[in-house]
């Protein structure tokens, strides 16, 4: 199979929204089956697809338009004053690049993490093969960013690492340390990551104008944001 070849599309039954409770969502989802989904993975993240476990998806609801693809420019980035201080709050810890997957010390982290943030979800009973199912695909260029204090984990980021950009796929930390920031914590170290890799993209997934839990992003500037016309940089 070439990149060239065309790929069957799929659109998933109504679910429930995660953003808003009176709402419903539908994903466009790449063929799970296709062969060399690696090599489709960068070419679908310039078209603003993102990665859950072994699918590559895109928000398609009838009714809504609100999720929109959205990566950081690297090469222009500068941290503002709160992400300069994030950083220097956490100059103790020390960043691994690790081997993706499964192991208890991880699985322990994402447990605690879920429990806190994520009450009632759904996703706060994980076990073992939820864990990799969500987090790891055997097809995808994944590495989990460890963030410790001394032997201690307190973060993973685990990020993508494709041809054309770097995509932050999930982060989950230690609910205890709500004082490090460690979610933007794990950004800029994404960040120095693509830089060091000469990557020019960093992709964070979905921004949703107005919603609360997605504000976070617009700090990482400059922010690009895809729409009809291809990407932007967002105002």
């Amino acid at each position: 199979m070439r990149r060239s070849d065309p790929v069957r599309l799929f659109q998933t039954l109504p679910h429930a929204c995660g953003y808003y409770a009176e709402r419903t969502a539908q994903n466009l989802v790449l063929d799970p089956a296709a062969p060399q989904l690696d090599q489709l993975y960068g070419p679908a993240l310039e078209r603003g697809f993102r990665r859950a476990g072994g699918h590559l998806y895109y928000p398609h609801c009838p009714q809504c338009r609100a999720c929109t693809p959205c990566r950081i420019d690297v090469e222009h980035f500068q941290p503002d004053r709160a992400q300069k201080r994030c950083l220097k709050r956490n100059a103790d810890l020390t960043i691994v690049e690790c081997m993706p997957g499964y192991n208890r010390e991880r699985h322990a982290l994402y447990e605690r993490y879920l429990r806190t943030r994520h009450p009632g979800g759904g996703m706060d009973d994980a076990d073992a093969s939820d864990f990799r199912r969500f987090l790891t695909a055997p097809w995808s260029p994944t590495l989990f960013l460890e963030l410790r204090l001394g032997t201690h984990l307190l973060a993973v980021a685990v990020t993508d690492v494709c041809v054309n950009g770097i995509s932050a796929v999930y982060t989950f930390y230690d609910p205890a340390e709500t004082a490090r920031s460690l979610g933007t914590c794990a950004i800029l170290q994404q960040i120095e990551l693509a830089r060091r890799r000469g990557m020019p993209w960093l992709y964070l997934g979905f921004w949703i104008d107005g919603h609360p839990k997605m504000d976070y992003k617009r700090r990482f500037k400059p922010l690009q944001v895809r729409g009809a016309d291809g990407w932007r940089e967002l105002a």
